[in-house]
């Protein structure tokens, strides 16, 4: 599916799929069977769809961003589940857009996107100097908890991939005590060691047999959006999103910025101060980054 088809969706218009039969939730990786007439693709048939106007972007450091509330992202999301074709969504954060500038291959998986979504106070702020400004942060953790709430009254599947040993896991069991009408499809903590072509297809069998709509990669970036890019066609989940430290933060094991940290856009030095050690060069190459971006912009302009 080529990046123009899908950035041309108006998503209201998106008929809704008949109902799936549930399978019971599993955490742990067991033989598994893969139901009869699935072994090519669990996609969903999509339905004939008229021509359909752009969502509005924002163009941003060489990135469009869609320009949604988070609201509308909700609504967005839902209706591409509801679809059933494949896909993905992209959380973008300053980190991100660093990485985008540097690596061809990240750019090209951007561009193919379902869904582009704002993860970052300066690409806000950035975006107001834009004709299309974007109308406010969309941040992958508070996104998850709010795609919790909405797959709890809507019955969606959420499978939780990626983190640490325990910390998926962690971050799921708090959703459900949340939203008790949640239906966790499944649970993985994959090896960070080698693993053999074996592990790997019965790990991507679990994936695709426990038929979740959502699923959520907390594998770091860009390692979860290649991940992602290589496998989201052969699972045939709905959508996929790959969301970065956001298990982390769900599940107690790292503390996110205060409220005031987040609004001000100073999160990232509140993580930096926090493990100074492992994320202060990071984020002194995103500042050197921005300064950089920032600069060739007003000479531009100037010109």
């Amino acid at each position: 599916m080529n990046a123009t088809s899908q950035s041309n969706l108006r998503f209201s218009d998106l008929a809704v799929q008949d109902p799936i039969v549930a399978i019971p939730p599993r955490s742990t990786l067991p033989s598994i069977q893969i139901p009869a007439g699935t072994e090519q693709s669990t996609a969903r048939a999509a339905p004939a769809l008229p021509p359909l106007p752009t969502i509005p972007t924002s163009h941003i450091w060489g990135i469009d961003f869609h320009s949604l509330t988070m609201a509308q992202s909700l609504e967005a999301i839902e209706r591409w589940i509801q679809r059933g074709v494949p896909g993905y969504a992209i959380t973008a954060n300053l980190n991100y857009a660093m990485l985008y500038s540097q690596i061809p291959r990240l750019a090209t998986l951007t561009r193919q996107a379902a869904l582009v979504l704002c993860d970052g106070m300066p690409i806000y702020w950035r975006s107001l100097w834009n004709e299309q400004p974007l109308p406010e942060r969309v941040a992958g953790s508070d996104l998850i908890v709010r795609l919790a709430e909405l797959s709890s009254q809507r019955g969606y599947r959420i499978y939780f991939y990626g983190a640490a040993e325990g910390v998926a896991q962690r971050t799921a069991d708090l959703l459900v005590e949340r939203f008790p009408g949640l239906v966790v499809a499944g649970v993985q903590c994959p090896s960070f060691g080698p693993t053999t072509d074996s592990e790997k297809q019965a790990s991507l069998d679990h994936i695709r047999s426990a038929r979740p709509d959502i699923l959520l990669v907390a594998l770091g970036q860009p390692k979860g959006e290649y991940w992602i890019d290589e496998h989201y066609q052969q699972l045939g989940v709905p959508l996929s999103i790959q969301v970065g430290a956001s298990f982390d933060f769900l599940g107690g094991n790292a503390k996110r910025a205060p409220r005031i940290w987040q609004r001000t856009g100073l999160e990232w030095l509140y993580r930096a101060c926090t493990d100074p050690k492992r994320l202060g060069p990071r984020y002194a190459k995103n500042l050197l980054f921005l300064l950089r971006s920032l600069r060739r912009e007003c000479i531009n302009y100037l010109s």
